[in-house]
């Protein structure tokens, strides 16, 4: 089980998640992946700000990423009224965010709250309330008087905009609301799992941390990050979208029924000897695993994969309900048993096994 005791995992969890990391401006989380891992192994940036982190040992370097961004905007514009409009960075539905509260991360180094406006229904006409409003037509409230004010705060076009959340236990017991589980469930998975790794003095094969940046925006850090990671293999750790909502019926993501697996989504397609070796893996660990096709969606497996000739991959995720909004839900057992599954897998990844997974003589 994990170093951690449960209530420090949640700590962790809380921590980072409530961390402000929109694409392209990562830094707190950043700083949190810097203290925890920076004593366990030589520790490298890419140019956009990933971090690599290359533990101890000899063999296949096998490579533990996950993103430390979340779905967020930028400033495109302050009209003279001092509304903040924005461009998204990630993937948003327009139904979550009208009056939801945000933070403008300010070239002048303030943080500024604000909500992003909305009509009451006072106002409404009859045919406004039967439509999505598009994010083109949204805008950020700071309260501001005029454009001047919002100017001397420092906000300035480019500015990072972020979710405000707020970390709660729900009243099922170790179910937790938050933004930004995805992926910050897969930062807090990495820690674990590296820190648990760096104790093992028997490993045949060196793990790899990678702290990617802007996931959100097309996988971009794990592409440059893997020429200083130079992977054997991949293991990508996701908040992957829970799927035991109404109306779905085949369900490959039930939150409390353990890590999933995911064996292809239309940019990556994982290699089948892995994850045939990560579900015998779970079986002998006794670690609830869920098998999952998806038929939309993308991990940093995407770019990973693809890197020199080709990396084995696979996805392992804690599934979190309502993903890229301001609250989504997760179940810490589901969490802790993936910390489980990826230290007892690496543990398997010696130099035979690892060839094995890409040999294709007979």
């Amino acid at each position: 089980m994990s170093d951690r005791s449960c209530d420090q995992s949640v700590d962790l969890l809380r921590e980072l998640s409530l961390a402000t990391a929109p694409p392209g401006a990562e830094d707190e989380v950043r700083a949190i992946v810097h203290r925890e891992l920076a004593g366990l192994g030589r520790l490298q940036h890419d140019a956009h700000g990933s971090v690599i982190v290359e533990g101890t040992g000899a063999g296949p370097r096998v490579i533990l990423d996950a993103h430390m961004d979340e779905v967020g905007f930028a400033v495109q514009s302050i009209d003279d009224e001092g509304r903040i409009h924005f461009v998204p960075l990630g993937g948003w539905w327009g139904h979550v965010l009208l009056a939801q509260r945000v933070d403008l991360l300010a070239t002048g180094g303030r943080k500024i709250p604000g909500s992003i406006g909305c009509k009451p229904p006072h106002f409404l006409k009859a045919a406004e309330r039967e439509k999505v409003v598009k994010l083109e037509n949204m805008y950020i409230d700071v309260g501001a008087r005029n454009r001047a004010e919002v100017e001397e705060w420092g906000v300035m076009v480019g500015d990072p905009i972020c979710p405000r959340g707020q970390f709660d236990e729900l009243a099922s017991a170790g179910r937790y609301c938050c933004k930004a589980f995805d992926d910050r469930v897969g930062v807090g998975v990495l820690i674990e799992s590296f820190q648990r790794l760096a104790k093992i003095s028997s490993l045949s094969c060196q793990p790899v941390a990678v702290a990617a940046v802007q996931e959100e925006v097309g996988c971009r850090g794990a592409r440059t990050a893997s020429f200083i990671s130079r992977p054997d293999v991949g293991v990508m750790l996701e908040g992957t979208p829970a799927d035991d909502l109404p109306g779905m019926i085949s369900r490959q993501a039930v939150l409390g029924g353990g890590p999933q697996l995911r064996f292809l989504d239309p940019t990556a397609i994982s290699n089948r000897r892995l994850v045939r070796l990560c579900q015998e893996v779970a079986t002998s660990e006794g670690v609830p695993l869920q098998i999952a096709v998806r038929r939309s969606g993308g991990t940093d497996a995407s770019t990973t994969h693809l890197h020199g000739q080709g990396v084995p991959t696979i996805v392992i995720g804690v599934p979190a309900r309502s993903i890229h909004t301001h609250s989504s839900v997760i179940d810490i057992d589901d969490y802790r048993h993936a910390v489980d599954l990826v230290v007892a897998l690496v543990e398997k990844l010696d130099a035979e096994t690892v060839a094995s997974l890409t040999d294709y003589s007979s």
